[in-house]
This record gives C-alpha cells, structure tokens and sequence, in this order.
C-alpha cells in the first residue's frame, strides 16, 4: 500500500493481552495482510501550546479534538521523509490530513520558516499553526506497531501497538525512541479503522475473544500522567469546541 495523506474514518481501539491478540489472529489472520510499513517503530512529536491547549480541549471536548503532530517510521535522519499532521475528531469521525516532507524542512518550517511546499492540506495545517500561535513541540511518543490491510476491504485496517513511551525532553525525531513506559508490558493497544462498516466476521471474533472498544488518548494518557506526577498545574481548558468556532469547515475527504 502506498502512504496516504488523507484519511475519513473511525477508529475504535482496544487493550489486548498477547493471549488475546494470538486467539483473535488465529481468528482473522486469514484476512489480514501486512501493509506497506508492516512492523516499525512509530515516533511522534506532537505539537502545543506553552499552557498545553490543544491536549486540554482534547481531554475535555466530547465533540470536537484536534491535534498536531510531526510522525516518522524510526528514527529519521535530517533528509529523510517524515509526515506533517492535522488529526481532527468530530462526532466519532476522525479527519486526518498530512504532507510527506523532508524532517529538515518540517523542522524550518516548526521553527518559523516558510511553507516548505503550497497544497489545500498544507494550507489547512498553516492555518491551524497560526491559529495556535506557532506551537511548539510539547510531547514526544514512541511505540512498535504491527500493521494489517484487508485487500478486498481497502478502508479497513488493524494495527497492534506495544512498548507505549513517552519523554518531555529531547523533543526531536532524530534522538532515539526512549522514554518512560506509558502502560504495562503486557498491555496491547489494538486499532480497528474503517469507513465505518464492520465485517461480520470480524465482528463475531471480537465478541468470541471478549473484546470491547475502549477510549484512549497517547498523548492524553502521556499528559494526565505528567500532571499526576505533579511535574506541572492543571489548567483550566479554553472552550473550543468545534472548527466552525475558529472560522473552518470540517474537511470532507
């Protein structure tokens, strides 16, 4: 599968013990082909205000969250390709729009600089980089991923998270995928994404291994666990609740 840059979909996710993901594989396995990044290390950067808005109105909105992040597949170098992202949930529907840059010109363009390219999704990221005040990079997450396509169902994906970190400091892609752990060893995070429609047969293998979505955040958990370490003081959020109150539209893709 190639990268794709826009994306309309739920996402609904799950926490699995290896016991469980082997039972539910041994389900649907058949189904399921690896995609094109297959087994890699995730690294994210997301970006924030200094008072931490976006994360706050994310915690607190029920509905509409933005975030916006800078993703890599391992460890970048400054001329290797990278992803720019705007993550909009609204009403259960997550929007995701995304650029491939190189990480040089992504970290110009974070740190002031140029639009590193114009295109509609670029600009709908600038705006929202001006409408924050040029956030800054707040938290850097890391975590290994297992990840599946259904081929005769393109919208459908599954991907399996393991070793969940998290680090304040060292804020930059290029400097390793350490961090504090987020969850316990033996904690899985599964991710079912689609356009909506279920396979039955996916459906009847969550019910036979006892499975139930669940809500959580990374960068949420990450924060929340910041502020009950009391490394910082709980804020009230701004009232931001929905694109229309900035000026936008919700994107159609």
């Amino acid at each position: 599968m190639q990268d794709i840059l826009i994306f309309k979909r739920i996402e609904k996710k799950y926490r699995l013990t290896a016991a469980q993901k082997d039972m539910l594989l041994q389900e649907i396995g058949v189904h399921l082909v690896p995609d094109e990044h297959g087994r890699n290390t995730i690294c994210s950067l997301y970006l924030d205000t200094p008072d931490h808005l976006l994360i706050r109105n994310s915690i607190d909105a029920t509905i509409y969250k933005e975030k916006l992040r800078l993703r890599s597949y391992g460890i970048p170098a400054p001329d290797d390709h990278v992803f720019l992202e705007i993550k909009k949930k609204y009403k259960g529907v997550v929007y995701k729009r995304r650029v491939s840059l190189t990480l040089r010109q992504a970290m110009d363009y974070l740190s002031g600089g140029k639009r590193p390219e114009e295109s509609q999704i670029m600009s709908e990221i600038d705006y929202a980089i001006r409408f924050y005040r040029q956030p800054r990079p707040a938290m850097f997450i890391a975590y290994e991923r297992e990840a599946y396509f259904v081929p005769e169902l393109p919208n459908l994906r599954i991907t399996f998270d393991t070793g969940v970190r998290f680090r304040e400091h060292e804020l930059a892609l290029e400097l390793g995928t350490h961090g504090t752990q987020l969850l316990p060893d033996d904690v899985i995070l599964m991710e079912i994404k689609t356009d909506g429609a279920m396979p039955v047969w996916l459906s009847d293998a969550l019910g036979r291994c006892s499975l139930l979505p669940v809500s959580f955040s990374k960068y949420g958990t990450a924060y929340l666990s910041t502020l009950s370490s009391g490394n910082r003081a709980v804020l009230p959020a701004a009232c931001i609740a929905s694109n229309e109150m900035r000026g936008e539209t919700i994107p159609h893709v």
